[in-house]
């Protein structure tokens, strides 16, 4: 499928599930996200993930384009406040079907963040995760926005009775089951959507970032990535926060790719969820691994004797190899140890299938010491 020729980031999603939906109706179709979250009553010390096949997102966002067009108008801002979840994306790519426009919430934005972005962009529409999530905008939302809860939360909330609505209400109620067609009226230059900053230096800008603009980058991002899974289907796992301009396009590239995508439960438990999804690609911000490096780096100084010899062996012989440098025999026999007492159990850290970590969202220096 070439990108060029796609017009809408709706279009690459509905073209790109057209090829991997089965047409025989399957109850073992393979996942297309993965959600390595439960809900708090349901956590267990091994969680057990949600998955959602291609054929299961495609139908959903049909249901809830359908919902939304009855309550929106073509440019209609539309606020996501979520975490990492597979209802992102269906919410995300519903929005922009039925005309509207996304405008994703950090969960972490200040009260004041709130308040400035919710009065800036007007929404419509309201998409918003769980209670604690809602709890942090329902004073700055006025009686004409929209509420559509994806977990569910107290609907005696005073005048919000009157515009919640939960995601399985508009899930199973018969009168949404309008298999809603794909938007074709959407162009390259149509806004997508509004990031807004962070507003660490005044109030938060919003960004509009076009279809084509963000297509654009999933083309450049394809040229690299395809010629390492040329003949595999690549698995990400996904912790950057999708309200954040780069991961927000990762998901698109993605779906160019056709990936399975697994959504890690935090930082702190990306290493557990790395054991669970074994990702072969992963995608952050130059911090991450800034930090990594150093942490790494500080493990590997302390080391002594045969220890250190093996890790410092490890590291010159990995970076000739990966400059294409020919090894001589001696330098093989050591690097077959290197990769069975070291290599292996660092990728092993990591899932055991990585095959690369993709750095974006700004520079990354090329030395921390």
């Amino acid at each position: 499928m070439e990108l060029k020729n796609i017009n809408s980031l709706v279009e690459l999603f509905f073209r790109k599930s057209e090829k991997n939906i089965p047409k025989k109706i399957s109850m073992n179709e393979s996942a297309f996200l993965t959600n390595l979250k439960s809900k708090e009553h349901e956590l267990t010390e091994l969680r057990q993930p949600t998955n959602y096949s291609w054929r299961v997102v495609d139908g959903q966002i049909r249901i809830l384009t359908t919902y939304l067009k009855k309550i929106i108008s073509i440019g209609d801002r539309c606020l996501l406040l979520s975490e990492n979840r597979p209802e992102w994306l269906i919410s995300d790519l519903s929005i922009m079907n039925a005309g509207g426009v996304t405008v994703p919430l950090f969960t972490t934005y200040s009260d004041k963040d709130y308040q400035y972005i919710i009065k800036d962009c007007m929404p419509k529409v309201c998409i918003v995760s769980t209670q604690e999530q809602f709890d942090k905008i329902k004073k700055y939302l006025t009686k004409d926005i929209k509420v559509i809860s994806m977990d569910g939360f107290d609907k005696e909330l005073d005048f919000f009775q009157k515009i919640f609505t939960d995601w399985q209400t508009i899930m199973i109620d018969p009168n949404f089951k309008i298999q809603h067609s794909i938007n074709t009226n959407l162009k390259r230059n149509d806004l997508a959507c509004i990031i807004y900053t962070s507003g660490t230096t005044g109030n938060p800008k919003g960004v509009m970032l076009s279809h084509g603009g963000i297509l654009s980058n999933c083309e450049g991002a394809l040229d690299i990535l395809i010629p390492l899974f040329r003949n595999e289907k690549p698995v990400f796992l996904t912790w950057l926060p999708l309200s954040h301009s780069y991961e927000h396009a990762v998901q698109f590239v993605q779906i160019s790719l056709g990936a399975k995508v697994y959504y890690a439960e935090s930082l702190e438990k990306l290493l557990t969820n790395m054991s669970v999804a074994k990702p072969t690609i992963m995608t952050a911000v130059p911090r991450f691994y800034q930090n990594l490096y150093s942490k790494i780096y500080m493990n590997f100084s302390k080391q002594k004797g045969l220890k250190k010899k093996l890790i410092s062996s490890t590291i010159s012989l990995g970076i000739k190899k990966l400059n294409n440098g020919k090894l001589s025999l001696r330098e093989n026999l050591i690097n077959i140890f290197c990769e069975k007492l070291v290599r292996r159990k660092i990728k092993n850290q990591f899932g055991g299938k990585l095959k690369a970590f993709v750095s974006g969202g700004g520079r990354i220096r090329s030395k921390n010491r």
